[in-house]
């Protein structure tokens, strides 16, 4: 049974992309290099025929794992998403009071997480411990450095 994912719109496209991708691009190629290897003699100690049945058992692993995030994705509406409290797809203005520093962040399924755009996996320390919580509210959030106690200063959409 797959694991049910929550992505945007734009994610899923993204990862029906790279599928897509996967399999009509990259899997003809990995197959293209095992018959050149295979042409080559021996197969017992021939180093190419080898690497390239080691890339092709990666991608087809690779192009699992997408068929099963696909087959659980759930797309999000994000007209119907509440500001009300911290939840999935809401842009959250975090507050530390141990350095007064202001953070933004998107929260975000795990496929769609990418700290350099300021998204954060809904499995984060910080993400599990704000969802619920509503503005105003202070979290206190487990990090391997310690605790660090963070107030929700806006939720937005």
């Amino acid at each position: 049974m797959s694991k049910v994912i929550h992505l945007t719109e734009a994610g899923y496209q993204k990862l029906k992309q790279e599928l897509d991708r996967l399999r009509s691009v990259e899997r003809p190629a990995i197959s293209a290099q095992i018959a050149e290897a295979r042409d080559k003699g021996d197969l017992s100690e021939n180093a190419e025929y080898d690497a390239a049945k080691e890339a092709q058992g990666m991608l087809e692993m690779r192009i699992a794992k997408l068929e099963e995030q696909l087959a659980g994705a759930r797309i999000i509406d994000e007209s119907k998403i509440s500001t009300d409290a911290v939840q999935i797809l809401n842009r959250v203005i975090l507050k530390n009071h141990a350095t007064g520093k202001e953070v933004t962040y998107t929260l975000v399924s795990e496929s769609e997480a990418s700290l350099r755009e300021g998204k954060l996996s809904v499995g984060t320390p910080i993400a599990k411990a704000i969802l619920g919580h509503k503005k105003g509210d202070k979290v206190t959030v487990s990090i391997p450095a310690g605790n660090v106690v963070m107030e929700i200063m806006d939720i937005s959409v």
